[in-house]
């Protein structure tokens, strides 16, 4: 049967980037339900999207038969059990493609280096490259830890609006890992103004006594993520943090590039 023009699925016709319309859309609904807490409605999709109602629900149809997406019993729709795997894998690689950064870090400021990201509301540290000083931090890759007690934590939530971040610390609670850790949300909120402020975050004997860290985000990176260094107290000092905090910065936005820019080999320099 010859196909009208009206009829012409989304699949078929090609998006303004060059690519397929109806996959952008699928990601881009798959995202918008992510930062809405990963469950969603079809009008809250369809007023958040501007796309009808009719194509948001075909794509759903898709996502849910390839179990990407669940239908809830109230109707609503969810976060299916297969993208687990993907961030999984994903986050895998993301730690493998972060350690050339990492291992500059380490050769230019001589302390152990990591990146972490924001999963839920806990940090999961995903890469780590050590230092070759024989006194030495060691933070195991797939440790999760609370924000407000990390230099990374700070880092990462400096960006979210003080409601979130509100409502993050009321869901974790705010447990003292040492006597210097923030225990309360006005305190930690006034530390993520001073990381806006100062373009780093500092973690000073808050998570262990003994050590501090210093962490800065990676900016626009594809999900919420930051690098840092940790060392002994006495030397990560005061004088100190002024040398490290340009590289961690520099640093993480080349990394930042390297995750951001197409066809960007990790390790290298975007254009090179």
């Amino acid at each position: 049967m010859p196909t009208s023009s009206a009829s012409t699925t989304d699949s078929a016709r090609p998006a303004a980037s060059g690519g397929v319309q109806s996959l952008e859309r699928a990601f881009d609904l798959l995202e918008r339900m992510a930062d809405a807490g990963g469950e969603v409605g079809l009008s809250e999709l369809s007023a958040s999207s501007g796309l009808p109602l009719p194509t948001i629900h075909r794509l759903m149809r898709t996502l849910v038969a390839c179990g990407y997406v669940r239908q809830q019993p109230n109707r609503r729709y969810a976060l299916g059990p297969r993208l687990i795997r993907l961030g999984e894998s994903a986050s895998r690689l993301l730690g493998t493609w972060a350690r050339p950064y990492l291992a500059r870090l380490v050769e230019e400021t001589g302390e152990t280096a990591n990146m972490a990201l924001l999963d839920g509301d806990e940090i999961v540290y995903v890469a780590q490259v050590p230092s070759k000083h024989s006194m030495r931090m060691f933070t195991e890759v797939g440790r999760r830890v609370l924000p407000h007690s990390t230099g990374v934590g700070k880092a990462l939530l400096s960006g979210f609006p003080p409601e979130e971040v509100r409502a993050l610390l009321g869901r974790t609670g705010m447990p003292a890992a040492t006597d210097k850790t923030i225990t309360t949300p006005e305190g930690f909120l006034a530390a993520l103004e001073d990381v806006r402020r100062q373009g780093y975050a500092v973690d000073d004997n808050e998570q262990e006594i003994g050590v501090r860290c210093l962490a800065v985000p990676v900016p626009d990176s594809p999900t919420a993520a930051a690098i840092s260094i940790s060392g002994p107290a006495g030397r990560v000092t005061e004088s100190a943090t002024e040398s490290i905090v340009p590289v961690l910065q520099q640093i993480a936005v080349e990394l930042s590039q390297a995750l951001t820019t197409p066809g960007t080999a990790p390790g290298t320099t975007p254009g090179a």
